[in-house]
This record gives structure tokens, C-alpha cells and sequence, in this order.
């Protein structure tokens, strides 16, 4: 069967020519899908949504506009974008919360009392719950100051102000 007819059976819902076509694609549309998002799991499993999206809309292929690769390409860069978009992949992708991190710093046996010499623990949480919530989430967590706007519904400038004066809290905390 030459890849026309197997495109048009896969377009009338032919299940095996929905697994050739799969097993003909699957590791080119994979490795563009992971090129992107950079994890191997995650790549396979938005390989696999693709292909269920494309015999989900096989009717909206057209030899006529493209080749069915193109086709099927476009279908994965975009899933792949969209999760890059998602807050799911930016929440795997921040750093640890505070407290979560203290505690690493306390409860680690390879760590002494030496290490954590500056009381990190202590001086985050005389902070006020305002500058506890704005340090967390733009130096543990890593969004931008645009994203902690949003997350805290404040205004930007809001934001940036409160990271200043927190920071000089901090500073005067430590005698820097």
C-alpha cells in the first residue's frame, strides 16, 4: 500500500493504518517533540496526544495544502510549544520553596551547624508574610517579577518595590 491510499484509509479511521502511519512517524515526530520540551517521558507522551489529535481531525488534512508530515510536524510543534507554555512545565521547571530548602539545609547530615551560619531559616521568617511570599516566589521559586505580579495579584511596580525593601530588610538583618 503506497502512503496515499495508507493517508486516505487513516482519514476513513482504519486502525491499522493509524498504527503504520505511527510506527512510520513516531520517532522522527518524538524527537522534534523532545528537541522542545527537553524530557524524554513528557516527549513520548505528547507523542502520543498528537497522534490521537490527528486522528481525531484526519478529515482536515489536505494533500493539496502539504505533505502529511508537514502536516503531522505542525501538529507536534505545537502541542510541544503549548505544554512549554503551560503552568504545569513553568511550575517543574522553578526552584524549591523557602521552606522547603531550609529544611534540606537543617536536616542534612552531611551539612554541619557551620553551614548554615547565617540562620537563613531565622531571618526568612522574621520576615513579614508580604516579603515572605515576594522573596519566595522570585529567589526560591524563580518567576520573573512580571509572574509574581500575577501569582499576588499587586502591580508590578507593587512588586518590585516591595523586592527592594524586602531585600533591605534582609541586609539590615544581616549587618550587611
Amino acid at each position: 500500500m503506497n502512503q496515499e491510499q495508507l493517508i486516505l484509509q487513516f482519514q476513513k479511521k482504519d486502525v491499522k493504518a493509524y498504527e503504520k502511519l505511527y510506527s512510520l512517524y513516531c520517532d522522527s515526530i518524538s524527537g522534534v517533540v523532545n528537541n522542545i520540551v527537553k524530557n524524554d517521558d513528557v516527549a513520548q507522551e505528547i507523542t502520543q496526544d498528537v497522534f490521537i489529535k490527528a486522528w481525531n481531525k484526519a478529515d482536515t488534512y489536505s494533500a493539496k495544502k502539504g505533505r502529511f508530515f508537514t502536516w503531522l510536524l505542525n501538529i507536534a510543534r505545537n502541542a510541544a510549544i503549548d505544554y512549554t507554555r503551560s503552568k504545569k512545565f513553568k511550575q517543574s521547571k522553578q526552584n524549591l520553596n523557602a521552606d522547603f530548602f531550609v529544611d534540606i539545609l537543617e536536616s542534612s547530615s552531611s551539612l554541619d551547624s557551620s553551614t548554615n551560619t547565617i540562620g537563613l531559616k531565622e531571618f526568612v521568617t522574621k520576615l513579614g508574610d508580604t516579603c515572605k511570599s515576594v522573596i519566595e516566589l522570585l529567589y526560591f521559586k524563580g518567576f520573573t517579577q512580571k509572574e509574581a505580579s500575577e501569582e499576588l495579584n499587586m502591580p508590578l511596580g507593587t512588586i518590585k518595590t516591595r523586592n527592594r525593601s524586602c531585600i533591605g530588610e534582609l541586609r539590615i538583618m544581616l549587618g550587611v
